[in-house]
This record gives structure tokens, sequence and C-alpha cells, in this order.
């Protein structure tokens, strides 16, 4: 049985259909889904002091990324929680699934192919091969 639910989303145009697609799943009521987004760090900025102020990298501010989660999270039918954390995203999307014993990931693909798919590599490929439990895959269509 699916009773907790890790939906990893992102600011491309998957995410839409990401939501609606777990709005369709016929959840127990003590299910609990757990929304996430992962800033993604380069080397480069995993190296900056923390005690000086740099620029903000991500297109998405940390509110206004919490904000729209919040607002997925008023339509989900079950409890939910909203984890926004750094890093690669693979890794982090794997680590909170496993702190949170998740029974299914879900996340987006957003249909890289040939030379960009090998450049920038795909999240959801990393997922799917790394993840001890079963992984939804939502394309953009």
């Amino acid at each position: 049985m699916i009773k907790t639910i890790l939906v990893a989303l992102d600011d491309s145009e998957v995410t839409e259909q990401i939501i609606q697609t777990v709005q369709q799943f016929m959840l127990p009521k003590d299910s609990k889904v757990i929304l996430c987004h992962v800033f993604a760090t380069s080397e480069s900025e995993m190296e900056l002091p923390a005690d000086r102020p740099h620029l903000e990298t991500s297109t998405f501010s940390y509110s206004q990324v919490e904000k729209q989660l919040k607002g997925y999270q008023t339509q989900l039918a079950v409890e939910s929680d909203i984890e926004l954390v750094a890093g690669d995203p693979a890794q982090e999307i794997i680590r909170l699934a496993n702190i949170y014993k998740a029974d299914l990931i879900v996340t987006g693909s957003r249909g890289l192919t040939g030379v960009n798919r090998i450049v920038q590599g795909s999240v959801s490929s990393q997922v799917v091969e790394d993840a001890s439990c079963s992984v939804l895959v939502v394309k953009n269509t």
C-alpha cells in the first residue's frame, strides 16, 4: 500500500501535470505527501563562504518556491509537508525519500534528448536507477 509519496517539483512546465497526477491517486486518509524542491548547487557555489552574502543564483527565490508549494498543498486531500533543500537534485530527492521512508517518488521529465541529455544529465533517470522505492515519472505532454 502506498502511504508516503515524495513529490519532486521544479520550475518546469511539467509541474502542474505532476500535481494533477498526484491528485488522481486514491490515497487512504492516513497517507502523507511530501512536496519537495531542490535548489541545484554547482561546485563553485558549494565553495562560497557561508558567512558572506552572495548573489541569489536561482531563478526562483526560496520564498517564491515556498509560496508555490504551499499553494499546491491546499490542493491535496491528504496531509502534506514541504521540503526545500539545496544540493544535487537526484541525490537530494533520494535522500528525502529515504528519510521519509517513501513508498513512491513522483517526479517529472523535461524530455531532454541527444547532447542536452548527455551534458545536463537526467535527474529522473538517476532517481529511477538509484531509488529504493518505486518511481513514477510524469512526462510533459
